[in-house]
């Protein structure tokens, strides 16, 4: 019997369309557990229907609603999905099945499309390189939905208290024990703006040095994959010499993000990419092929 947790903060305007999808699904006898988190909004209401448990934790933080959902959940496979990912019909039951079929899988994502319909020519320079880097082809992250087994969960004891809980659970796992079910497809929403881009990428990168950090340290006890500054120019550009335009305002917004997050964090600031919470059309279906 498999377990879906939601971690939600002030999702309460792209909340309803995943839940709706998640409950379309064709899974029988599983549990679908939402933890607001710090909320200021209706997440919780929204997310109170037949079939959902709800948990209002007044705290904040993902990893802490990640961990709160966890205590109650009953079921694995675990699928930990993002409160604006729209999984498409038949997608969770298509992700289940690759545990059966490979059982070497530890642990399930389905394949990610950007959308960067709309998006300003900068925002759609920068995912025309990093969509096509190594890390998120073979990573974990960026997708917002990750299926992970009873043996693969027995990795860890809980979630950290740290930003990057994608790269913590990339982390778990070798390559071989990862596997991508290439016929579900989720859409994830790119932010509309060149400023939410940048809050966005420095909320990611702060995240991952603290994760590192806290692997150096011995505070957590994982091997976080190194950073590779240069896969942009060796396996993006120098393949493909017709990306080298778009490779400008990648590099220009990269170095922005990394100097921006070497900065003393303020409250409310370069956090949580705003943009794509509340437009029209927003969360947007995925594809089963």
């Amino acid at each position: 019997m498999p377990s879906v947790v939601i971690a939600a903060h002030n999702e309460e305007r792209v909340l309803g369309p995943v839940l709706d999808a998640v409950l379309r699904q064709d899974v029988v006898d599983w549990d679908v557990i939402v933890v607001a988190n710090g909320c200021t909004d209706r997440t919780a209401q929204v997310a109170d229907r037949p079939g959902v448990t709800v948990v209002d934790r007044p705290e904040p933080g993902k990893a802490g609603a990640l961990n709160a959902g966890d205590a109650i959940a009953t079921g694995f496979p675990r699928i930990y999905l993002d409160a604006d990912i729209v999984v498409p019909e038949g997608g969770l039951a298509a992700i289940l099945e690759r545990f059966s079929e490979n059982p070497a899988a530890l642990v399930v994502v389905p394949r990610r499309r950007l959308d960067i319909g709309g998006r300003p020519w900068p925002v759609r320079a920068y995912f025309t390189i990093n969509e096509r880097l190594p890390a998120f082809r073979r990573g974990l992250f960026g997708r917002g939905t990750i299926a992970v087994s009873e043996a693969g969960r027995a990795r860890f004891t809980t979630f950290p208290a740290l930003i990057a809980d994608d790269l913590f659970l990339d982390s778990q796992f070798t390559d071989g024990e990862k596997v991508e079910a290439g016929d579900v497809e989720v859409v994830v929403e790119t932010p509309f703006t060149t400023r939410d881009l940048l809050r966005r990428l420095v909320r990611v990168r702060r995240g991952n040095a603290q994760l590192r950090a806290a692997a150096a340290s011995g505070q957590v006890d994982v091997q976080v994959r190194p950073s590779d500054r240069w896969a942009w120019l060796r396996d993006v550009v120098l393949p493909a010499p017709r990306l080298a335009f778009a490779a400008i305002p990648y590099l220009a917004i990269t170095v922005t993000a990394a100097l921006l997050a070497r900065r003393a964090a303020k409250a409310g600031a370069w956090g949580r990419d705003e943009s794509t919470r509340g437009r029209a059309g927003s969360p947007v279906e995925g594809t089963q092929s």
